[in-house]
């Protein structure tokens, strides 16, 4: 299990080896503290860096998505900072069927399921399609380095320009958490989108 240290590095902060519930129960309890943030306020301005060596696809950056959206405030603004993205995919195939479908919500994509048999062929496009919407919650806006605006648009993103944005928001002054922009624009930003989970704590009460 990877965290991160003081100064920010990633660290071992466990490993757990075995296919036992106590195994699992015990990774279970070092995750819930290590790797999942719970924030008393939903967030309406999330900065995501997608590192370009480890996410070159939304098949992939789309983590930036499902495991910010528990914490992100209805009607906010998710900006994804991904200067590796070259496709949507990690395959030709997969590729084509998110330029075909995009990612339009649960409703619209289960009614593609029922309807076309390159979906109900790959079910896991279909899921990965879902988990790629905001549900029309929160706006996405992606700042892709080698994808056009077009395509961004093509599968319902918003598109904003990496250089523009990363100007904006330099990543190399920034630290995990609360920052603000030279404008005085409160943000909240995260360096790698992997490494944990934020929510806010009135989504897991009645």
């Amino acid at each position: 299990m990877v965290g991160r240290g003081a100064a920010g590095q990633l660290v071992v902060r466990g490993l757990f080896i075995g296919d036992d519930e106590e195994c699992f129960q015990r990774a279970s309890e070092l995750s819930l503290q290590v790797n999942f943030e719970m924030l008393e306020q939903p967030l309406y301005k999330v900065v995501v860096y997608l590192d370009p060596a480890e996410f070159k696809t939304t098949w992939l950056g789309n983590k930036a998505i499902y495991r910010t959206r528990m914490a992100i405030a209805d009607g906010g603004e998710l900006v994804i900072l991904a200067p590796g993205l070259k496709e949507f995919g990690e395959d030709a195939r997969m590729d084509a069927l998110i330029r075909k479908y995009g990612y339009s919500g649960t409703p619209q994509i289960l009614a593609a399921v029922k309807e076309n048999a390159d979906l109900q062929e790959n079910l896991g496009a279909a899921a990965h399609l879902v988990h790629g919407s905001s549900e029309g919650r929160f706006s996405i806006t992606y700042c892709p380095g080698h994808i056009s605006a077009g395509e961004i648009e093509g599968v319902g993103f918003g598109y904003a320009d990496l250089k523009t944005m990363t100007g904006r928001y330099p990543v190399d002054k920034l630290q995990d958490g609360w920052n603000r922009a030279a404008d005085g624009e409160r943000f909240f930003y995260i360096s790698n989108p992997a490494l944990g989970l934020w929510a806010v704590a009135e989504r897991f009460t009645a």
